[in-house]
């Protein structure tokens, strides 16, 4: 591996090592947000309206949640894929990602082509 590529990876690492802290503290602020986290939620007599919005807030929260935990194991695997040599490969196809993706989305795993058809055959 030339040092050229050598750096690059180590840029891409950065750049999804912090992408990967900043989903992180999100996900551990929303939990702190959430109103069923709340000791005292157990014990109240709040009324129906309160517990209805509190259940909103906790699904809306448990839905953010998901999705950032969804990013965050995009995030893993591409980091996983530059340990082992196959980072900006498609895992479908196999061929290469194309550069203005990744800088982009630095965690795709997907070629734009490949990208296309799994979304749309959902």
């Amino acid at each position: 591996m030339s040092d050229q590529t050598r750096k690059g990876i180590v840029e891409i690492q950065k750049k999804l090592n912090n992408k990967q802290e900043k989903l992180e503290h999100q996900i551990k602020e929303l939990k702190k947000d959430d109103p069923f986290n709340d000791i005292d939620h157990v014990n109240d007599n709040a009324a129906v309206d309160t517990d209805v919005r509190e259940q909103i807030g906790h699904d809306t929260i448990e839905a953010t949640i998901a999705g950032l935990k969804k990013q965050l194991t995009q995030v893993e695997e591409a980091l996983k894929r530059t340990f082992d040599g196959i980072y900006g490969l498609c895992v479908n196809c196999g061929k290469p990602i194309g550069k203005q993706r990744l800088e982009l989305i630095p965690e795709a795993e997907h070629c734009i082509e490949c990208h296309g058809r799994l979304t749309t055959s959902l």
